[in-house]
């Protein structure tokens, strides 16, 4: 099972779209589970990032896998990133990736981490980096179940 945790709600129509597009092309070989948790706008960083990390954990279970997106994490080609994943799933059935908000996730979450995992020095928008990691989520299926996708 793949888990993604966001910070933030989607608005945007064209995006939602998108988002379920990748779920519908997911669940012919994972089961998904998107969950968004209320972003915080206070005008202090760390009080941000307090009020985050106590919503990202009520949706933590114990033995996931948790990979956090950060723009320090390690970064992988798809086919890279296909055989990692791959290879987390042999010995766990849950992999947990966490998107943090605008001002990044609380230390207590990244003491929590397996791993964490950047795309890029970048840095993106939010509501479309969750389509850019569905997407690779979804070309990683297609890459381990040896089917073609465009390149």
């Amino acid at each position: 099972m793949i888990k993604i945790i966001c910070v933030g709600k989607i608005k945007e129509k064209f995006y939602r779209d998108a988002i379920l597009e990748y779920q519908k092309r997911l669940s012919k070989y994972t089961k998904l589970e998107l969950i968004e948790v209320p972003d915080s706008s206070f005008s202090n960083p760390e009080l941000n990032r307090q009020k985050e990390k106590e919503q990202i954990l009520k949706h933590i279970k114990p033995k996931e896998y948790i990979i956090t997106m950060e723009i320090e994490g390690k970064e992988y080609n798809s086919i890279g990133l296909a055989r990692h994943i791959d290879q987390v799933f042999q010995s766990n059935s849950t992999i947990t990736f966490i998107i943090g908000g605008s001002d990044g996730l609380d230390d207590e979450i990244k003491s929590m981490k397996s791993e964490s995992i950047s795309f890029s020095q970048l840095t993106f928008p939010h509501q479309l980096f969750r389509i850019l990691l569905l997407e690779q989520i979804y070309r990683t299926y297609k890459i381990n179940h040896n089917e073609s996708y465009h390149k």
